[in-house]
């Protein structure tokens, strides 16, 4: 029994110091916005919320992602926009989120 609580309490300890093992990529500078038109289709629904394009990770840069619909995960959710923020060596991308 003193085994079995201690390995618990270590596991626990692991996961509660181990924290967010996503990394973010830092880059010197910002990829070139494509100059490509992105036409934006009838909503699927009212509830609908078109979310604008924005930058995804891939590899050690980042990647273009054209816009689309998408429904609020609860009501009264609103779409906040991603931004680029400066860090120490360099910027990072913050990904848009529901707020």
């Amino acid at each position: 029994m003193k085994n079995l609580l201690k390995h618990t309490v270590f596991a626990a300890m692991l996961l509660l110091f181990a924290g967010d093992a996503s990394a973010q990529l830092i880059v010197n500078v910002r990829p070139a916005r494509p100059t490509r038109v992105v036409t934006r289709t009838v909503a699927p629904s009212p509830n609908h919320v078109w979310v604008e394009e924005d930058w995804r990770p891939h590899g050690r840069t980042y990647r273009w992602h054209g816009g689309y619909w998408a429904a609020p995960p609860r009501t009264g959710a609103v779409w906040t926009p991603g931004h680029w923020e400066a860090r120490p060596h360099g910027e990072v991308w913050i990904p848009g989120n529901w707020r």
